[in-house]
């Protein structure tokens, strides 16, 4: 059984063999598409950002390498699509070859079975799973999800050789390599898998009626990444528990994903970021801001997160008119009925505190449904003298190390993020058990009457990790592993916490 926490190499011949290319599988390819303006029925393709998106492009560019993945909108529904890809291959400098998937395919094997039943199971909320109609029973969804998967599947087969690494991506797409075995029995290409979300225990796991059908096709991958040593023990208690596998022949890492530390820090320092934080400084009265952004999930503990904030209030009536909770909540381009509740919660939950502490001069939340641009986003780090990352699971909490580096202000991270594993301790963030209000008001107040001189030591020491274990870091690391999974090798890499 192969444990690793990968440590950085410096080579970049070290990221896999140069015998073959890089094929990239992801539900998502990297592209935002749009209608032109003036004329709705031409569209247009713009690479999407994002630090993983900019990391590969380079890597896919040395080895010749293709990213699959379904374009986000029916190919019927775009005319010319090949040529509207040509055009975000020109501006991004990759391949892109699209996935079709059928109204059935999105409906019970993306947003029903990956979306509203692996999702909320994976990051440990069992009541959310399978809502509404009883989703998790349903076979349908889970038929729905298989043939979403051999869709993926039949696009890689067709355009990989053998010595190339088919590298497959998140929750989506776990049956891939179980698929192209099936398409390419003879001449299978090297495949590795990699997990962005929690993998979770095996109790809550277990209650899958496809646990098995999903344990054995993840283990038909050569080589499989989580984010975290926890994940990973999840994922192989999982195994043993499934029986008639060789366990110490599985094949496995942790990987934590990073960040482009040098980007997030150069564009943060950028006078029109710095301009937007004053704003909203004087915006907020120049009150003390405590920040979160968060996404519309119940996973992101954001009802948790206003507990505790009144909790702070209630106990702590010295801060009180002094503070306010600036929280962005930014909606997702779908809703689902399991997040519209999440939505009317929270809103009460605002309304409640709003009105219960506020005052003719002061609103304590300041509360946003809607999406940032980066500007904002990095405008907001800066601004804030103390944010909150506390989702109630979640695979690493890339925002977290984002804030790292953008912002001035203390930093507090949930215990059950893959974050805190590397971010928390005596010299870093803080680390709070999201479900414990009152613990979670200590440490609130605690960030915000930290000494400048503690703030500023620990968030040097923040930035140095996220800097030294960024997203290049991550790929050259997981694709040196990988490599070595998918010859037989036996490679072994030790742990290097911050």
């Amino acid at each position: 059984m192969k444990l690793s926490i990968p440590t950085p190499s410096t080579s970049s011949a070290a990221a896999a063999p140069r015998s073959g290319r890089l094929l990239v599988v992801s539900h998502r390819l990297p592209i935002v598409l749009a209608r032109e303006e003036g004329d709705p029925g031409r569209w247009t393709a713009r690479p999407a950002g994002g630090a993983l998106t900019r990391a590969l492009a380079p890597v896919l560019q040395e080895r010749g390498g293709v990213w699959i993945g379904w374009p986000g909108i029916a190919e019927e529904r775009v005319p010319g699509l090949r040529r509207v890809l040509a055009g975000a291959i020109a501006q991004g400098g990759q391949p892109l070859r699209p996935v079709s998937l059928d109204a059935e395919e999105l409906r019970e094997g993306s947003e029903r079975f990956a979306g509203e039943v692996l999702w909320p199971l994976f990051h440990g909320d069992l009541a959310g799973a399978g809502d509404p109609a009883g989703a998790l029973y349903e076979a349908a969804s889970f038929r729905g999800y298989v043939r979403m998967n051999r869709r993926f599947a039949r696009a890689a087969a067709r355009i990989a050789a053998p010595a190339d690494l088919v590298w497959v991506h998140d929750h989506h797409l776990m049956g891939v390599a179980a698929e192209l075995a099936q398409a390419r029995p003879n001449d299978r290409p090297g495949c590795a898998f990699f997990l962005h979300i929690p993998f979770p225990a095996p109790d809550l796991f277990w209650r899958l009626p496809w646990r098995r059908v999903l344990l054995e096709r993840l283990l038909a991958y050569d080589f499989l990444g989580f984010q975290t040593p926890r994940d990973l023990a999840s994922f192989l208690a999982s195994v043993e528990r499934l029986g008639g596998t060789a366990i110490d022949r599985v094949r496995a890492g942790a990987f934590p994903i990073g960040i482009d530390a040098a980007e997030v820090a150069a564009s943060a320092a950028a006078p029109e970021v710095a301009a937007r934080a004053a704003a909203i400084r004087r915006g907020l009265g120049g009150r003390r801001i405590v920040l979160g952004l968060d996404r519309l999930d119940a996973a992101q503990g954001v009802r948790e997160k206003l507990r505790a904030f009144a909790h702070l209030l209630a106990s702590r009536p010295d801060l009180a008119e002094r503070t306010t909770l600036l929280e962005v909540v930014e909606p997702g381009s779908e809703r689902s009925p399991r997040q519209e509740a999440e939505r009317a919660a929270i809103e009460r939950l605002v309304a409640e505190i709003n009105g219960r502490f506020g005052t003719a001069g002061w609103v304590p939340v300041h509360y946003r449904l809607r999406a940032l641009d980066r500007a904002e986003t990095l405008a907001c780090y800066r601004a804030a003298d103390a944010a909150l990352f506390t989702p109630l699971a979640e695979g690493m909490s890339l925002a977290a190390k984002a804030f790292a580096m953008a912002g001035e202000g203390a930093l507090v991270v949930s215990e059950l993020s893959g974050a805190a594993l590397q971010m928390a301790g005596p010299g870093g963030a803080l680390a709070v058990n999201p479900y414990d209000r009152e613990a979670t008001a200590r440490a609130i107040a605690r960030a915000l009457e930290m000494p400048a001189a503690e703030r500023a030591e620990r968030l040097a020491r923040l930035r140095q990790g996220v800097s030294r274990q960024d997203v290049s870091w991550w790929l050259r690391s997981f694709l040196a592993a990988a490599a070595a999974g998918v010859t037989g090798a036996d490679r072994k890499l030790g742990s290097r916490p911050w």
